[in-house]
């Protein structure tokens, strides 16, 4: 227990080596695919890193530049809407039928006035999106691991696996290998996800004549990478613009729109894009939101998700407690085989970290 203290407190002490690290994890994990099919291709390896990290460092400076200008020209405009369609909406639930105590309501009016004309929810949101771009130090400190990782990733992996031997190393090789694809694949798919979503929604918003079209788009995107509740949110306040500035009748068409993309997301966008990359119940991603967002904020809440979906990757790699399959007094057994970490590993994976556990023993007998 002490160690573990010690260990957590050592962990914030220096958190933003840590965040720096883990983001450059990520968008390496995202990245390095075009490096190695580059590398493929006859490039030399470090010609190919500089491309591509040169390529992604300008597209990704674009777009966060695109996105925080496109929502702070707008916020104003934006959060007086969302607050006049809240009250408006508030009104007709104290005129409607049911009878209702506003007070509750009243609260929750006020509230959500605060905290949307006081710019703290636009720098939350913000501050998680340009983190990579805007955080001095801790911004320097990770273009720098991310290079030196879509550089030499393979050949750093290589120099940690040799400390390590037979079942310990074949562990490690596989924890490393499904860490990158879930990572990778989640950001990949979110990525994908968010866009498609923000241009379903975008559009018809523009077609309507609702106002502000392009930031709400925007922040349907970013909202995007908080599952569950950044859909929610976003839908909510498009719903509100919609509702001041064009009347029920959009608004509930707005609100309409957005349940058939969050179906067309789940049914259809989630498994063909995303696949099987998390395998987490939605009880585990709404804990992990949860204590993501105590800890650190938006940024956590982003990272909190594909986090989780490590540990549990992680937590099948290095330990066997787990009873797979059914069983006759706790009946069918709760987790999809095909979602199983093994599921995940391609033949030559298996085909590897069987070599790095067998072939020291069969060295061993030859002498």
């Amino acid at each position: 227990m002490p160690q573990c203290v010690g260990g957590v407190w050592l962990l914030l002490r220096v958190s933003v080596v840590v965040i720096a690290v883990f983001v450059a994890l990520i968008f390496a994990s995202a990245i390095y695919p075009l490096v190695r099919w580059l590398v493929g291709k006859g490039w030399f390896r470090l010609l190919a890193t500089t491309a591509t990290f040169l390529v992604i460092l300008a597209l990704l400076s674009a777009v966060v530049t695109g996105i925080v200008f496109a929502v702070r020209s707008e916020w104003d405009t934006l959060s007086v809407s969302a607050v006049a369609g809240w009250q408006q909406l508030q009104g007709f639930i104290a005129s409607g039928p049911l009878p209702i105590d506003t007070s509750a309501v009243d609260d929750i009016a006020r509230r959500a006035t605060s905290f949307l004309t006081d710019g703290a929810f636009l720098g939350s949101a913000l501050t998680g999106i340009t983190a990579a771009t805007e955080f001095g130090t801790g911004a320097i400190l990770m273009v720098i691991i991310l290079f030196f990782l879509l550089k030499d990733g393979p050949k750093i992996w290589n120099f940690t696996l040799r400390w390590f031997r037979s079942d310990t190393r074949a562990k490690l090789a596989e924890s490393g290998d499904r860490t990158v694809q879930i990572l990778g694949g989640y950001v990949r798919g979110t990525v994908i996800i968010n866009l498609i979503e923000a241009v379903l929604i975008g559009v018809p918003l523009a077609l309507l004549r609702v106002p502000l079209a392009l930031p709400l788009a925007v922040i349907v995107f970013v909202l995007g990478f908080l599952p569950i509740i950044g859909a929610t949110f976003a839908t909510a306040l498009a719903a509100l613009v919609a509702l001041v500035t064009n009347g029920v009748v959009v608004a509930l068409i707005v609100i309409a729109l957005a349940v058939a993309v969050n179906q067309l997301e789940g049914h259809l966008l989630q498994p063909v894009i995303m696949g099987r990359t998390l395998s987490l119940h939605a009880i585990v991603v709404l804990l992990a939101l949860a204590v993501g967002t105590l800890v650190g904020g938006f940024f956590g809440a982003v990272l909190a998700v594909p986090l989780a979906a490590v540990d549990w990757a992680l937590l099948q790699v290095w330990t066997d407690a787990y009873q797979i399959g059914d069983d006759p007094v706790l009946g069918e057994d709760p987790v999809n085989p095909k979602t199983r970490v093994e599921a995940k590993a391609s033949m030559a994976e298996l085909w590897k970290y069987r070599k790095m556990r067998y072939r020291p023993r069969l060295a061993r007998r030859r002498r």
